[in-house]
């Protein structure tokens, strides 16, 4: 029995998922250049979630980001199913997931992912990353302070033996693509050294105030499409995720300015720019007028010139997922996570 609705019929007022932009892989395959959030932090269910991932559906959505610690891909596997059944073909998907922290052993990797596509009722994965490059993980609604004793900074040797399965599932036919997420340059030169199956997509946290332009040009110039979460800045993010010198993106004068021109929410504005830019974002939502309008900005007319030259110089380097529940005994700080210097921390 459906914890929601089980009927899918096309909006009217939707967008025609043809029209949405899209990013080629090195593999020849196309994502497409938006797709919907699954995280919905400590805020909410997963049937909300769940309702969301059909209503985008009906608006145009095909692209679904998806992980195994949101604790909803048994739900949105529901979900999907109804999507399918009301016409919607599978190769017309893109779905991704993510393997988890505590599942980086030799021996967890292949039947996490299988768990992964077995809730989402999937024979297989458009997209499959590793969710972070440490084997460190915090349970559910973890508090700030929260430090896994067995944590331990990145270790090469150790993520390439993860990395092998992972292209074990590509060889088996379960995954069609895998990739990073919150990796770094240094890292990020590692993998595509060692690699048999190098990285199709990097998962990285883009926004306006933090545009990682560094990063963002190595996965471009290396043929890795960058995939951006938080688009908007995340206001719903854990509490554990807030330092007192964040910023939002949404309340920039550039942005706001922009938005008032153009008549919409200064968040619109943000997914148009990074859509724009070459990322592919997934902003996350469960309100309808939210996901439509997010979607129906990227077949709009394109900002000019001069505002993508203005939101360029508005970036702060402000990152809002630091990550510090990751950490390890005797790393100074969060920054320790993302190797500042260009330097792998240890």
């Amino acid at each position: 029995m459906s914890r929601f609705s089980s009927s899918f019929t096309i909006a009217d007022d939707g967008v025609d998922p043809k029209q949405v932009p899209r990013r080629k892989l090195y593999t020849g395959a196309e994502i497409p250049a938006i797709g919907l959030g699954t995280f919905g932090s400590d805020k909410y269910t997963g049937e909300e979630i769940a309702a969301a991932v059909v209503g985008a559906a009906s608006v145009g959505y095909r692209h679904f980001d998806c992980a195994a610690v949101y604790g909803n891909e048994h739900l949105i596997g529901e979900s999907l199913e109804i999507i399918m059944k009301g016409g919607i073909k599978r190769e017309d998907l893109w779905i991704t997931s993510k393997l988890w922290n505590d599942k980086h052993g030799e021996k967890d990797v292949i039947p996490a992912c299988k768990k992964s596509l077995k809730d989402l009722r999937l024979d297989y994965l458009d997209l499959y990353l590793v969710h972070w490059p440490f084997p460190n993980h915090h349970p559910p609604g973890a508090p700030p302070g929260y430090r896994d004793p067995n944590s331990r900074p990145y270790i090469h040797e150790e993520y390439m033996t993860t990395w092998q399965q992972m292209e074990r599932l590509v060889e088996m036919g379960l995954v069609r693509h895998i990739g990073t997420s919150n990796m770094t340059i240094p890292k990020l030169k590692l993998v595509l050294r060692d690699a048999k199956i190098k990285p199709a997509c990097n998962q990285m946290e883009l926004h306006p105030h933090f545009q990682q332009p560094e990063l963002f040009r190595f996965c471009i110039d290396n043929d890795i499409v960058p995939v951006g979460f938080c688009p908007i800045g995340s206001p719903s993010r854990p509490e554990r995720d807030r330092t007192p010198e964040d910023t939002a993106a949404i309340e920039d004068p550039v942005i706001v300015r922009i938005a008032e021109r153009l008549g919409v929410h200064p968040a619109v504005v943000c997914v148009k720019w990074a859509v724009q830019r070459g990322q592919v974002p997934i902003p996350f939502s469960v309100r309808r007028a939210q996901y439509l309008s997010n979607i129906r900005c990227t077949i709009t007319e394109p900002l000019t010139e001069q505002d993508m030259k203005d939101i360029e110089g508005i970036d702060r380097n402000c990152r809002l997922i630091k990550g510090q529940v990751f950490l390890w005994e005797g790393a100074k700080s969060w920054e320790d996570l993302w190797d500042p210097d260009g330097v792998i921390a240890s």
